[in-house]
């Protein structure tokens, strides 16, 4: 029996979002602030301002921040990442750090955003078009869509530290991806 590498690129996010509160917290205080955190007004001129709309996934607030949403990211990723492909779902991350990242800026200009809470919730709403077919919209997407989504919509009129509106932004990416490519068999884009 051997251990293999079986969904690079859920595993490398995982090692990446490790390693950066690790450092953070023992040797490179602050990197998370500087290079994994979307800080509130966002400068037009400041290059680290575009990058960090997509590099805020990477970083998080704490290590408890950061077991509960690699639990959903591990749990749900590999299943995932096998039916899509490592290229496309890598496509996806890409895409749903983007859209969460202009999305928080969007409302909440005035508020940083760290975490990859909107990847987590855009696996959870993905996950729920894994056997869809071209005619039909499963049981289970809408029951998720409502239980998970209509949470977050309550949730968002509470004031907390929690950024719900990327939340929804993530589970609106899984979806829209769930239904362009719910049909996709799996992919021979995968490492191995």
């Amino acid at each position: 029996m051997r251990i293999t590498y079986n969904a690079p690129v859920i595993i490398t996010y995982t090692l990446f979002c490790i390693v950066i509160m690790w450092l953070n917290q023992r040797y490179l205080m602050g990197i998370t602030d500087v290079f994994f955190t979307l800080l509130p007004y966002p400068s037009h001129t400041n290059p680290l301002d575009y990058l960090s709309i997509l590099t805020h996934t990477l970083g998080h607030a704490s290590w408890q921040h950061l077991i509960s949403n690699l639990t959903f990211i591990l749990l749900i990723g590999p299943i995932l990442e096998e039916k899509y492909g490592s290229t496309l779902l890598f496509w996806m991350m890409v895409v749903t750090a983007s859209v969460t990242g202009v999305v928080h800026i969007l409302i909440y200009p005035d508020v940083g955003l760290i975490g990859g809470s909107g990847i987590a919730f855009m696996l959870i709403l993905l996950s729920s078009f894994t056997n869809i077919n071209s005619k039909h919209i499963p049981l289970t997407f809408i029951l998720i869509f409502v239980l998970f989504l209509g949470r977050e919509t309550l949730a968002a009129m509470a004031e907390d530290n929690v950024s719900q509106i990327t939340h929804i932004a993530g589970g609106i990416c899984g979806s829209i991806f769930g239904y362009l490519f719910g049909n996709t068999k799996r992919a021979n884009n995968t490492a191995t």
